[in-house]
């Protein structure tokens, strides 16, 4: 019985699970998107997304060798350190969570296994083209109002300033 086990074991014994999973995460990286099973798919999103909630801290804070020599004992490929705390750092700072996006792909001929797409949701043009994110946007929080009352004091400060320059 595997009763409370969680973890995809992907027919795989637990060092070459981990060497999977870590060529995996570095080409995910390196490439921003990858073809896999479903199975890996998966079970690459549990391993990568830490490393990259990794890469936001080390920019919160000024100590980033450590958090450098975290995820490189997780990923062992230099290049793709260094791609992950120069590139897309800066491109998920403003992102709260869910950094990789799974899309299935149907089934391989040779052997009916489920194919997916795993990729990195920032760096995809489709999805991306029509938003513009900006450094200031306001924080979302879960308590009761926090972020809507700034929302709504900036918008009537503009409905002001528009209503003012209409009657002019």
């Amino acid at each position: 019985m595997r009763h409370g086990d969680k973890i995809n074991n992907l027919g795989r014994k637990k060092a070459h699970r981990e060497a999977l999973l870590s060529n995996l995460a570095s080409q995910l990286i390196v490439h921003k998107r990858i073809v896999t099973t479903l199975a890996k798919a998966k079970a690459l999103r549990t391993y990568v997304e830490p490393l990259i909630t990794k890469t936001k801290k080390a920019e919160a804070k000024e100590s980033i060798s450590h958090q450098h020599r975290i995820v490189f004992s997780y990923l062992q490929d230099k290049a793709a350190t260094k791609e992950l705390f120069t590139v897309i750092a800066p491109k998920i700072v403003s992102r709260p969570g869910g950094y990789t996006r799974i899309i299935k792909l149907g089934i391989r001929p040779g052997d009916n296994a489920e194919k997916a797409m795993i990729e990195l949701v920032d760096f995809n043009e489709v999805y991306t083209k029509g938003t513009v994110k900006t450094a200031e946007t306001t924080k979302k929080t879960r308590r009761s109002g926090g972020a809507k009352k700034k929302a709504t004091e900036e918008t009537t400060e503009t409905t002001t300033e528009v209503e003012t320059k209409t009657e002019e």
